[in-house]
């Protein structure tokens, strides 16, 4: 997985910057103050980070930052949230993420243009980037970073994805549990309310629709005698005993004009209007005495509506819930007193499942603390190895492993403890450390973590704080080694980093009102006139351009 493409609008002193990335070592130089810093501001969003209202430069109303990640083939199905995933067009390869920044402070995380949450903006992150810098590198302080960087440098994926699926078992068995014991102890509270509840309504074996059905045919019965005579006069215009109705008239009509038609054919059609009406009015006149013969009404039938309408009523006055929705109810009812008489064997079924999850959980844990207990000493050697190649030869580092609550993480606290010196206790690295020290113990462990494998593209910013000299060579050494294997993105002061880049960015601040900050990629002689300026010659310099080649090969 790799950054291929960063979009920045408006950040700050950056009116628009649009960036081709590349593998390998990406270095990012300049003046003090021109702006470097903004750059991982820009990542940071894009991972997550938690925005500022003072992002928001003075060219436009908001902050916008856009990267194009490539991903390796199954990203999306294996490792990206499934919200994500749901989110991806048809046929995208690539991963497109955003933020935008109002002026308010307000942002929102676009996926492939389309809103998604911040939680899984900041997940994409965790799989997409890794941050070190002398305020990232404090997160070194917290206790779960520190286990995830041992764990990083066990290669215990296997063993951490193990007891993630223990713990969702051990958590989906106590809740299971504790909603039977909570539906258990409410059924046993009510149990006389069902036992009523479940009597009254089979007794009555209400059907659903009864009570719309009902309520019609009391309507009809109580104006049977106006839907008689309505359906019977009805029946005697359109067809009487005696005489002629609009049946009959219709159809002499229809004959009248039949005649005529032979003297003027325009009548054809108005005949056959005619004689249409009259079969639809036969069609009717009978439909109406099949109704009227269909009231003769059943002796006491609405005295028998009435009586049940009213048990209807006061069975839904009895239990709070509509006549039509009683049946269900009564189910229900009945389901939870099939609880209270089988609760016990269930209960214990659950309650042998759960100590199934908890015995599978533990076992996971233990394998889990085997695995760190075996890789503290090789990792603190691999850190102390690194950190003597930074400048810090004689720092020591100590993996302290403790009992946990036990969790998705397993069943450990892991502290880790630096002496930066010889002769001095050790204690935890945040408080033992210098801003320039705790850089580059956060790369040499991120480095010792990164051996059996991590997020494709790493952002360091200024990781060679308070580096000269030698160890600038080795800082150098170091994360041109590293990005053989990942891609790096490194803001640095360093001209022996920057001698070693695959990709040099210039970033540069312009003066004006506003000041506008540009990034701007270089190529061939500019980058050896970047160099030289990093060692200090002024422009034109002979003699630093030629250090400046030497140094690039």
């Amino acid at each position: 997985m790799t950054l291929l493409r960063l979009q920045i609008d408006n950040l700050a002193l950056i009116d628009h910057a649009e960036l081709e990335l590349g593998p390998g070592l990406n270095v990012f130089t300049g003046e003090t103050g021109a702006g470097k810093t903004m750059l991982a501001q820009a990542i940071g969003l894009l991972a997550g980070a938690a925005p500022d209202a003072g992002m928001v430069g003075p060219h436009g109303a908001e902050t916008y930052v856009e990267a194009e990640f490539a991903v390796a083939d199954g990203f999306f199905e294996q490792q990206a949230p499934e919200a994500v995933a749901a989110l991806r067009p048809d046929g995208e390869t690539t991963l497109v993420v955003a933020r935008r920044i109002a002026a308010s402070g307000r942002s929102r995380a676009l996926v492939w243009g389309r809103s998604c949450a911040r939680d899984d903006l900041e997940q994409l992150g965790e799989l997409l980037l890794e941050v070190s810098s002398q305020h990232e590198a404090r997160r070194l302080a917290r206790p779960a970073t520190q286990l995830d960087l041992l764990d990083s440098a066990a290669g215990n994926d296997k063993l951490r994805s193990a007891m993630a699926a223990a713990w969702r078992e051990l958590r989906a068995a106590r809740e299971q549990l504790a909603e039977a014991r909570d539906a258990a102890a409410d059924a046993e509270r009510r149990r006389g309310e069902l036992e009523e509840l479940v009597s009254r309504v089979g007794e009555a074996a209400i059907d659903p629709g009864e009570p719309v059905a009902l309520a019609q045919e009391r309507e009809r019965l109580r104006h049977l005698d106006e839907l008689v005579a309505a359906i019977a006069g009805a029946a005697a215009l359109v067809n009487p005993e005696e005489g002629d109705g609009a049946l009959g008239l219709a159809a002499r009509a229809a004959e009248l004009i039949g005649d005529a038609e032979r003297y003027q054919p325009e009548l054809g059609a108005v005949a056959a209007e005619l004689r249409d009406s009259s079969l639809r009015m036969q069609e009717a006149a009978i439909e109406l005495r099949a109704q009227l013969d269909g009231l003769e009404p059943e002796p006491g039938r609405l005295e028998h509506v009435d009586q049940r309408l009213l048990l209807l009523s006061e069975l839904e006055h009895r239990f709070g819930v509509p006549a039509a929705d009683l049946p269900a109810r009564c189910a229900e009812a009945q389901a939870a007193l099939d609880l209270i008489d089988t609760g016990g064997r269930r209960l214990a079924e659950l309650e042998a499942a759960l100590a199934e999850a908890t015995t599978a959980a533990e076992r996971a844990a233990g394998r889990l603390h085997a695995a760190r207990s075996k890789a503290a000493k090789p990792f603190s050697q691999a850190v102390e190895t690194e950190l003597a190649d930074l400048g810090m030869d004689g720092a020591r580092l100590q993996v302290q492993i403790e009992p946990a609550e036990l969790g998705v993480r397993g069943a450990d606290r892991v502290t880790l403890l630096l002496a930066a010196n010889a002769g001095l206790p050790p204690g935890p690295i945040a408080s033992v450390a210098s801003g320039g020290e705790l850089s580059r113990i956060a790369l040499a462990v991120r480095v010792v973590a990164r051996s059996a494998g991590g997020a494709a593209t790493l952002l360091l910013d200024e990781v060679d704080a308070g580096v000269g000299g030698r160890t600038a060579h080795a800082v150098a050494e170091k994360l041109k080694r590293l990005s053989a294997g990942a891609q790096l993105l490194c803001i640095t002061h360093l001209p022996q980093i920057a001698g070693s880049a695959d990709v040099h960015f210039r970033v540069e601040k312009a003066q004006g009102d506003p000041a506008v900050t540009a990034v701007a990629r270089l190529e061939g002689d500019a980058i050896v006139e970047e160099v030289a300026r990093m060692l200090g010659g002024l422009e034109g310099d002979e003699t630093a351009l030629r250090h400046a080649a030497a140094m690039l090969g």
